[in-house]
């Protein structure tokens, strides 16, 4: 298991925001986030692959646990895929395509941790990752017991999970069932899929994504548009102009610069159409 002292987390965080950690751990197993968490002296921050997180700080005296790059092994079995949670799902859609498996197409090419995609039940189009998961493995701070849940058990809904309402739980491993389909139809849909996002989401600047939830009968971007944001910046941060529901690092931006943009915003939207934006991703 790889350790840094004082580690910059620019490399990994989709923002690409410099702040530095106090201590940084690379788990290469379990047996490693048992260790680590045996440890109760320092707070430990869970990082996936630093997609849909803001970095709010510029430095962090907590222990930060960094699953990008680690736990990251995927195994096919007949329909099924066992991924642990620090693999992504371009790479597990593209294991699936290999193994002309069909379900994951609509994940191909959102930038998320197999891990992360469980927490917030990830999703486009109406379809969500929950419906393909047949059980999760985690291991229980509480306890530091390894142990599953089934689907039912999950408690999968809009962009939420068990494991976001109980911080304590870190997903380790995924059974996914999916079904037999024609590799050139899954290939297609990948592709139409993936060009679909680029055409309308900004790529030429850091982000992570849409920021804000979806609130119900309405959208964010059009709102955002009404309301002139697109192009308003705070510091580093910016409404893109591409598309308002992202915002972007278009140089320098700091975690701060974010969250006051965000604030701007949801009071905005708030005077303008009576409606609370809710922040989908995860502020640290």
């Amino acid at each position: 298991m790889k350790i840094e002292n004082d580690f910059n987390l620019r490399a990994y965080n989709s923002y690409k925001l410099d702040c530095i950690c106090r201590r940084a751990y690379f788990p290469e197993n379990e047996n490693d986030l048992i260790q680590i968490f045996s440890n109760t002296n320092t707070e430990k921050i869970i990082l996936g692959n630093g997609n849909n997180t803001i970095l709010s700080k510029e430095y962090y005296h907590q222990d930060f646990v960094i699953f990008n790059g680690c736990l990251n092994e995927i195994i096919f079995n007949g329909t099924e895929i066992i991924s642990e949670g620090g693999a992504t799902l371009l790479q597990m859609s593209e294991l699936a395509l290999e193994h002309s498996l069909k379900g994951l197409e609509m994940f191909y090419d959102i930038p998320s941790s197999v891990g992360g995609a469980v927490v917030m039940n990830a999703g486009s189009n109406g379809e969500e990752i929950g419906a393909l998961i047949k059980k999760v493995r985690y291991l229980d701070l509480a306890d530091l017991q390894i142990k599953e849940k089934s689907k039912k058990e999950l408690n999968f809904t809009y962009r939420n999970s068990c494991f976001q309402k109980n911080k304590d739980k870190i997903v380790l491993k995924v059974w996914f069932e999916l079904e037999k389909g024609e590799k050139q139809n899954i290939k297609a849909k990948m592709e139409e899929n993936r060009n679909r996002r680029w055409s309308k989401q900004p790529r030429d600047y850091p982000n992570c994504g849409s920021v804000f939830k979806r609130p119900e009968g309405r959208f964010v971007g059009p709102m955002l548009d009404e309301l002139g944001l697109k192009g308003y910046t705070v510091g580093g941060a910016q409404i893109s102009t591409k598309h308002s529901g992202f915002i972007v690092n278009i140089g320098s931006a700091k975690g701060k610069d974010i969250l006051r943009l965000i604030t701007e915003v949801q009071i905005k939207v708030r005077e303008r159409f009576d409606v609370e934006l809710e922040v989908e991703q995860r502020i640290i």
